[in-house]
């Protein structure tokens, strides 16, 4: 298949792209700067600047993943308008070229994030539980609503909500396993905020799960079955890491560091991946330990 891919020199997007690429798929890569991602991509990889310049690709399914990064720097507005902007306005620019196209791709799996429900306390969540109104579930219900667009124009729409994606050379681990492996780490606030993770290996196979799939459409919880509290992930990386975790960071002290982002730290929800389950999506990382022993065991 000719696939087309934003976000495809990210985190996701270099492990999606390198799968899809030794399955023999055509990759049309949309990146800002085109000639550092090729450095990242598979060599065959069909890069350019923005959607637009595919116009003349027919591609026959789009993979969204593109969307400035949440997690670095204070929230000003201008950071939060960039959040939003960036998601919205690249998947906006995917439903046109649906539109345009004499033949619309048949499938967009356009991504979303474990921030739609905002803070759930401890209760299960599944893609049925109501959101909690706040900013992250104001950026991911514009993003979601934008791409639901490419129904009217015949394209199956699938909407993985992804949690904390694990694995070595990025992703939150990236942040947080120098602090550990110094024995600075520690729980942040009281511990008991939920953290829906999933191994980056399991969020890639979703992705050609859900793009492969003619009966998925719709929004799916992409995490693991087994999401855990900030204190049991913080005790689970510390002993793989043969490291105590006894510097908890305080609530006060992330809100007066990071303003309004601490809320995503200290605030979060029990995720839980009913609608992959129940479609037959099998976990090959479905606990914390498991992806930790392969991730720092490798």
């Amino acid at each position: 298949m000719r696939i087309l891919i934003t976000g495809g020199s990210g985190f996701i997007g270099q492990r999606l792209c390198a799968k899809l690429d030794a399955a023999g798929h055509q990759l049309l890569v949309v990146s800002r700067n085109p000639d550092r991602a090729r450095e990242s991509l598979p060599s065959g990889a069909d890069v350019r600047a923005t959607v637009e310049d595919f116009a003349d690709a027919a591609p026959e399914a789009v993979i969204n993943l593109a969307g400035e990064p949440i997690a670095e720097g204070r929230w000003t507005e201008a950071k939060k308008r960039r959040i939003i902007d960036s998601r919205v306005d690249t998947t906006r620019a995917v439903v046109e070229l649906c539109g345009a196209l004499e033949s619309p791709p048949k499938v967009l799996v356009s991504a979303s994030a474990l921030g739609y429900y905002g803070d759930q306390g401890d209760a299960d969540v599944t893609e049925e539980t109501e959101p909690h109104d706040e900013f992250l579930h104001r950026i991911c219900e514009q993003w979601e609503s934008e791409a639901r667009k490419g129904e009217a124009h015949g394209v199956r729409v699938a909407i993985p909500r992804i949690g904390l994606v694990l694995d070595a050379g990025g992703g939150m681990l990236k942040k947080m396993a120098p602090a550990f492996k110094f024995g600075l780490g520690g729980r942040l606030g009281d511990g008991q905020q939920y953290m829906p993770w999933i191994h980056r290996e399991d969020m890639v196979r979703i992705l050609e799960f859900l793009l492969f799939r003619d009966d998925c459409d719709g929004a799916f919880n992409a995490s693991a079955p087994n999401p855990v509290t900030n204190a049991e992930f913080t005790k689970t990386l510390a002993s793989h890491l043969s490291r105590p975790a006894l510097i908890p960071a305080p609530k006060i002290a992330l809100k007066i560091a990071l303003g309004e982002m601490s809320h995503m730290l200290l605030t979060g929800a029990k995720m839980l991946p009913a609608r992959l389950e129940k479609a037959g999506f099998e976990f090959r990382y479905p606990t914390l330990d498991d992806a930790l022993e392969k991730i720092l065991g490798d």
